[in-house]
């Protein structure tokens, strides 16, 4: 959709030739920014109500800067997420933009703008320490989505009655991420004291037949607990994520 296109809906609007629902559903496909290198989606916020997420990994630094200029510029008033970032990358950010925050342990770099009131309940549960990196991801993507956060870390399986002392708290949850590595056993557990959904999070943290995570990610797949769903290994952002869409649900 070119500028003329869309001042003649703005001027039909105007007119009362056409309503606000009709000038919302014509608007909320607009065409992304091509960089060639990249087609920055700006209106992903206006489709699915949350705003576009850079992912980092594998991405030139630079090419890591023009997405960012690109979305701040057209997004003024939008929080952002990029995920698997490093020190470098952010260093390189924060010379542009000092109101950015940067987790070492989650690699996420955060703009906290909006200042909506923040709902609901959403529970970060880790097995391990080892497992807060990928947990943190989670937690930092549910916050920055407009989710109240609490983390819970280090309940795992070999000493459950860690766990059970959180029990009250587990029931308040409207969203839990549970994550784990070795044998991913905790998502079951936290599973069957949970009346909410639980988001299984396996990690790459183990060894031996722990192969890389994949024998965590297939114990949580053949759980009992029926109100598991799984997400890949490791990824902290796409279980924050969907966790944040329950939680937003009017109840």
């Amino acid at each position: 959709m070119n500028k003329s296109a869309l001042e003649k809906i703005l001027e039909q609007y105007k007119k009362n030739q056409i309503d606000k629902s009709t000038v919302i559903e014509k608007l909320k496909n607009l065409p992304f920014e091509n960089l060639d290198f990249a087609k920055v989606d700006h209106h992903r916020s206006l489709r699915t109500g949350y705003p576009e997420v850079i992912f980092c990994q594998g991405k030139k630094n630079e090419h890591i800067k023009e997405i960012y200029l690109s979305l701040i510029n057209q997004n003024q008033n939008q929080n952002l997420l990029l995920t698997r970032a490093n020190e470098n990358i952010f260093e390189m950010l924060f010379k542009i933009d000092q109101r950015l925050i940067y987790n070492d342990l989650s690699k996420t770099i955060s703009l906290h703008i909006s200042k909506k009131k923040k709902k609901g309940l959403i529970l970060i549960i880790s097995a391990g320490t080892a497992d807060i990196p990928v947990a943190d991801e989670a937690a930092e993507t549910a916050n920055i989505c407009g989710a109240n956060v609490e983390k819970i870390y280090d309940v795992g399986v070999a000493g459950i009655h860690r766990l059970i002392a959180y029990y009250e708290k587990i029931q308040e949850a409207r969203a839990i991420v549970s994550v784990a590595g070795m044998e991913g056993a905790l998502p079951s557990v936290v599973g069957g004291m949970a009346k909410c959904p639980v988001i299984a999070v396996p990690t790459s943290v183990g060894y031996g037949a722990h192969f890389d995570g994949l024998a965590p990610l297939l114990t949580m797949l053949n759980s009992c607990s029926s109100n598991i769903t799984v997400v890949n290994i490791d990824n902290g952002f796409g279980a924050g994520f969907n966790a944040s869409l329950i939680n937003n649900r009017d109840i």
